[in-house]
């Protein structure tokens, strides 16, 4: 293998649901495609490239290497064909991206088979992470009853028997593929309905619960081995939409986790998700991501644990959390990772400026110590930026590290 060429393809998810290669996504997550191609250069674990349009990209990123230690160069599309060697690492793989990338000029030999792609999407299906959610009931202080609808008459049984319930398109992820329900089979959810049943074979219903706490466990696996990266402590929107996450230590993420419930527990999931992640996701290599939340109950036990409210068979927001507190801020310090959106020309540089002026950035040996920071290039015509929001930890702080 030569060696890694990052892609920031933030689409992947609605490339999936949607199969086939032909497809065109939104302009607004084209724009965030654009206005985030640089994000892998904090993530990626190994010298590479990152795949984005020179000019502005590259005098930014050669401006953040005077600060960190970067692994990426920049690579454009005109350069992907000059090199037979390189292993693409996207955000996630799907027909779509394969096809832009043949049209560039990488060789098909070096990218994901018709039949690896069809594997994939079928892995992706919530079907499979309510396979993995019923190998988890051996545990304790568990909640969740996640279930495949494959009828019209099902899915208004469902809606019906609960106060307020939420169906899932089973290809989906990162809170979007929602519909939240209120007893009611209403006709906008009855369409809905119709139309993911048509698609995609199935919607997924669950109750809804009355949430503390979003979180994750981030695995990869390489070789057929599955590993543990670490945790991931994220915020929604009240859709169910990702917000950001939280930047600190495995260590300050657990603790804040055993509030509510016991390490023990937590620790038995990883090691019952590892082993399920070996036996359901055997023909996958790559990141895998799994969503859970922690709920408040009337009764006892007050506080419990929904295992697997979806799993992302790519790259997210949360391992990129990690990876950015890992590896570029300070280990007395914590903060937050945001992907701001705005609308209006100007309207991101006048932000990016006052965030600038009332966070002032602190760098120390390569670390961000305080301070706010855009993890990307912010431009007249900038539309989405990634940025951390960075603070000292108090004294009493340190003995989480």
């Amino acid at each position: 293998m030569g060696k890694e060429c990052w892609v920031f393809n933030p689409e992947h998810d609605m490339a999936l649901a949607d199969g086939k290669d032909s497809y065109m996504p939104p302009v607004v997550i084209r724009k965030m495609a654009d206005d985030l191609a640089l994000l892998p250069v904090w993530y990626a674990d190994a010298p590479g490239y990152v795949l984005a349009a020179s000019a502005y990209n590259l005098d930014y990123l050669n401006c953040l290497k005077d600060h960190f230690s970067l692994p990426l160069t920049l690579m454009t599309c005109s350069e992907i064909a000059e090199d037979n060697h390189l292993d693409i690492i996207p955000w996630g793989w799907d027909s779509s991206l394969v096809k832009q990338l043949c049209k560039n000029g990488m060789h098909a030999d070096l990218l994901p088979s018709v039949e690896y792609l069809d594997t994939l999407r079928s892995l992706s299906h919530r079907a499979c992470a309510i396979h993995v959610f019923n190998n988890l009931q051996k545990l304790s202080l568990l909640c969740g009853s996640p279930i495949l609808l494959k009828t019209m008459k099902a899915c208004e049984d469902f809606v019906k028997t609960q106060q307020f319930s939420v169906l899932k398109a089973p290809l989906s992820g990162s809170g979007k593929g929602l519909n939240w329900c209120k007893g009611e089979f209403t006709p906008l959810i009855e369409g809905w309905c119709k139309r993911v049943l048509s698609t995609q074979g199935g919607v997924v219903g669950e109750p809804v619960y009355d949430k503390v706490i979003d979180f994750a466990m981030e695995f990869s696996r390489k070789d057929d081995v599955t590993s543990f990266i670490g945790y991931s402590l994220f915020e929604t929107s009240a859709s169910g939409a990702y917000e950001g996450n939280s930047l600190q230590s495995d260590a300050m993420i657990e603790n804040r986790l055993m509030e509510f419930i016991p390490i023990e527990l937590l620790h038995g999931l990883r090691l019952e998700l590892m082993n399920c992640i070996d036996v359901v996701f055997a023909a996958y290599n790559g990141y895998i991501g799994v969503d859970m939340m922690i709920c408040r109950f009337d009764e006892s036990p007050l506080y419990r644990l929904h295992p697997c409210v979806e799993i992302n068979l790519r790259l997210n927001m949360g391992i990129v959390a990690h990876r950015i507190y890992e590896s570029y801020i300070s280990s007395f310090s914590k903060g937050y990772f945001k992907i701001v959106r705005h609308t209006s020309a100007d309207e991101a540089t006048k932000w990016h400026q006052g965030m600038m002026d009332k966070y002032p950035l602190q760098i120390r040996d390569g670390c961000v110590v305080s301070g706010y920071l855009a993890l990307t290039p912010v431009m007249r015509h900038t539309q989405y930026i990634a940025a951390i929001w960075i603070e000292q930890l108090d004294s009493h702080c340190h003995t989480y590290l």
